[in-house]
């Protein structure tokens, strides 16, 4: 199964306000000039806001899915996923979707999230 670049990148830019931008020599997406997501120079992962408290846990649970770059993200709100070894787009979705929150302003974030509900309750 898994995903693809191409999946990431049509995915984070439907997130409202977000843009791609190279930086390092890779591609970036951005919130309001944020950055909540990179994709690796071989395509084959990404890198993601995550809370410094909430990565131990994900790897411990998913190893062959979840990792860091010793050495580079040890200090950083960030973590790495294997695009191959995601389930399906829903998951990439969801993982892009908490990366972007975290890293959107507040009252974009609620307003995302508002319209989110009418449509599944209007």
């Amino acid at each position: 199964m898994g995903t693809t670049a191409e999946d990431v990148r049509r995915i984070a830019l439907a997130l409202p306000e977000t843009e791609e931008k190279l930086a390092w020599g890779m591609p970036t997406f951005r919130v309001k000039g944020k950055i909540f997501a990179s994709l690796a120079d071989d395509d084959a992962s990404i890198g993601v806001k995550c809370p410094i408290e909430d990565r131990e846990e994900l790897i411990a649970a998913e190893p062959g899915k979840f990792f860091l770059r010793p050495g580079h993200d040890d200090n950083f709100a960030w973590l790495r996923v294997r695009l191959t070894a995601l389930d399906d787009e829903d998951e990439l979705e969801a993982i892009l979707l908490d990366a972007w929150r975290l890293t959107a302003p507040r009252r974009l974030a609620e307003e995302y999230e508002g319209e989110g509900e009418e449509a599944t309750t209007g």
